[in-house]
């Protein structure tokens, strides 16, 4: 399969970044080779990064974005801080009484937003926030109790190798017996894409949409992530191949609450 990479600039050196959408139009038409922004290389050396390894402490924030969820918000924090001391909620405008809920904590660091601003945006701000607080690494995963907190050991496991700069959640890399059922749309849509940018990018993903993630926030914010929305993952994924970000899957169960 092609190794395709991203170029970053054009002939005139104006900086770009590649967008999905038409990527995929060249990708359907069969003309992926026209495309101005990619090119072959087989070229896999991953570049060094930063990080507090080699004897330091590794900062981890686990970050939680959070809209309407007060059926759930409590379990899952009493079960995430069994595994993480530092946990931020993203309040994505909640109107179900989880804001208040949430402000009277004194055990979570909280970022509101006063009206709904989108899964990424609240993804985007959870980054940014552990970029100032100096963390090295972020891990995102839901309040809907799709997400197991149980997991969270694992991400640490594999933070601590230093050998990547995403690590991505997979539901359908080790399937299990107690696997839910995924909504035929979801699961459709999510095959068809994650193939799309296998093709491009020489990858082996198996679930691109998956938000239970460990980001490394100096390779994170290089990205200059900004599509608010739940295409967020659309914008990430590209950007990423484009910066040779280091990418691995960690297997996750498949659960369906809703």
């Amino acid at each position: 399969m092609k190794p395709w990479k991203v170029r970053t600039s054009t002939p005139c050196g104006k900086y770009q970044q590649p967008d999905f959408i038409d990527i995929v139009s060249y990708f359907s038409l069969g003309r992926i080779d026209e495309h101005p922004l990619l090119f072959y290389d087989r070229s896999t050396d991953p570049p060094p990064r930063g990080g507090r390894f080699g004897g330091g402490v590794v900062a981890v924030l686990i970050a939680i974005p959070v809209f309407n969820e007060i059926k759930y918000v409590e379990h899952v924090l009493a079960k995430v801080r069994r595994y993480a001391a530092d946990i931020l909620c993203v309040d994505d405008g909640s109107n179900d009484g989880t804001a208040e809920l949430l402000a009277k904590r004194k055990d979570i660091r909280l970022l509101r937003h006063e009206t709904n601003a989108g899964y990424g945006r609240s993804v985007i701000d959870a980054i940014n926030y552990a970029a100032r607080n100096e963390f090295d690494w972020v891990v995102t995963m839901d309040c809907d109790e799709q997400h197991e907190p149980e997991m969270i050991p694992h991400f640490l496991e594999w933070i601590e190798t230093d050998r990547w700069d995403l690590i991505s959640g997979s539901r359908y890399l080790a399937p299990r017996r107690d696997d839910d059922l995924p909504p035929g749309d979801r699961r459709n849509i999510n095959v068809a894409l994650t193939a799309v940018m296998n093709v491009l990018f020489g990858w082996k993903l198996t679930d691109t949409f998956c938000g239970f993630k460990a980001h490394r926030i100096s390779a994170t914010v290089s990205l200059q992530l900004d599509e608010p929305g739940y295409s967020f993952p659309l914008q990430l994924w590209p950007r990423a191949a484009a910066a040779k970000l280091r990418i691995t899957e960690l297997p996750v169960r498949l659960i369906y609450n809703d």
